[in-house]
């Protein structure tokens, strides 16, 4: 319960806060290329319940492609604000309406498409879809230059699968099981001293 109160008041100031770099991201979003401001995807979150996630869109809008899942290195798909909305992160700024309705919180292990939870062990899945997913969490920050790490590999798709996944979700369970509303509140710190000063 305390830390629903606290995810709600976080994403309530935040998006109150943010407003205005919010609505200068959409509409430079609008003016780089044609289609809609946000991405939705669908990913698996708590207890395993399906949820469509909110991103600021980054890539051209092509309803009809399906690429890879993930993004390796300088993906052609990414647009110019995309590269600015990737590079700073604030694509994921999106994601505070998630936590708002529910479906994430602030700080909980980043939710996966059913592609990759489908690979997850049993019992590593239960214990890390037992709480609401996060927009940060320690994973994500020690990954955050995942792409880099991707266009590096002869086979991105199964460095991601066989390589990546795993230690990411190794990471997660433990997160999980040493999760407080202290360590969250040291997870967001983190989250945004590294978003401002780019170490």
């Amino acid at each position: 319960m305390a830390k629903r109160m606290l995810d709600v008041v976080l994403a309530t100031l935040g998006l109150l806060l943010l407003a205005p770099l919010l609505l200068l991201v959409s509409a430079a979003i609008k003016l780089d290329s044609p289609g809609p401001v946000f991405y939705r995807q669908e990913r698996v979150g708590r207890r395993g319940q399906l949820f469509r996630i909110h991103k600021f869109r980054t890539m051209r809008h092509d309803p009809t492609d399906a690429g890879l899942q993930i993004t390796v290195g300088a993906d052609p798909r990414i647009t110019r604000v995309g590269a600015w909305l990737r590079r700073t992160k604030f694509d994921e700024l999106a994601q505070l309406l998630d936590v708002l309705q529910g479906s994430m919180s602030v700080v909980g292990p980043r939710p996966e498409v059913p592609r990759y939870v489908a690979l997850y062990p049993a019992h590593l899945r239960d214990k890390v879809l037992s709480v609401r997913p996060g927009i940060t969490d320690p994973v994500s920050l020690e990954f955050r230059n995942e792409s880099d790490l991707l266009a590096r590999a002869a086979d991105p798709q199964r460095e991601y699968e066989q390589v990546i996944l795993p230690r990411k979700l190794e990471y997660a369970v433990r997160c999980v099981e040493e999760a407080s509303l202290a360590r969250d509140l040291q997870v967001i710190c983190r989250t945004l001293a590294i978003l401002f000063t780019r170490r």
